[in-house]
Parts: structure tokens; sequence; C-alpha cells
């Protein structure tokens, strides 16, 4: 009987490597489907983490301001009061400088309002 290998033979034998091989990237497949699942959870959790620092930095940021919010309108406000000061002070010159003029000024502003204020109510 002569033993050589048949065409069968190689051809289950072929068919058994491939199989074999085709296991083998299964599995390396599996491996890699599992590596990149944990480095995407690993990535996930630090930019979960980012986010929270984010978050926190920006409400804490906000709170800051709020506390500021207090200290820079009374600087307004002061700026406000001193600009006020300086018109009513102007004002006040022009009056004694002038005072007639100031007086006819003063005699035409409540003419026209109360001109603007009867029409208004008219209508």
């Amino acid at each position: 009987m002569n033993m050589s290998p048949t065409a069968s033979d190689s051809v289950k034998g072929n068919l058994s490597e491939s199989g074999g091989h085709i296991m083998q990237a299964a599995s390396a497949a599996g491996d890699a489907i599992k590596s990149a699942t944990a480095a995407a959870g690993d990535e996930l959790k630090l930019g979960k983490a980012s986010l929270k620092a984010e978050l926190a930095d920006g409400a804490l940021a906000g709170i800051t301001a709020m506390e500021n919010l207090g200290s820079a309108t009374s600087e307004q406000m002061d700026v406000l009061m001193e600009k006020s000061r300086d018109v009513i002070d102007s004002a006040a010159e022009l009056i004694r400088e002038r005072p007639l003029t100031a007086f006819g000024m003063a005699f035409a502003a409540g003419w026209l309002i109360a001109k603007v204020s009867r029409s208004s109510s008219d209508k």
C-alpha cells in the first residue's frame, strides 16, 4: 500500500490549518477589542474627571465674580456720584455767573415739560 498523502488529505490538512489560523485571528480580534474597550473606558474616565474639574473651576470663578460684584458696584456708584457732584457744581457755578439766563432756561424747560405732558394726556 502506498502511504503518500492524497490530494484529499492535503485539502483536509490545509483546511485544518486555515481553521486554526482563523481561530487565532478571532482570539486576537477579541483581545484587541477588550484592550480597546479598556483604553476607551480609561479615556472616558479621564474625560469625565476633566469635565468635572473644568465645571468646578467655572463655578468657583462665577462665585468669585459674584463676590466681587458688590465691590464693583460700589466703585461704579462712587464714580457716578462724583460725576453727579461735578455736574451739580457746574450748574451752581453757571447759576451764580448768569442767574437770569439760568432762570430763563429753567422756565423754558418747565413750560416745555408741561406742554408735552398736557398733549400726551389729551390722547
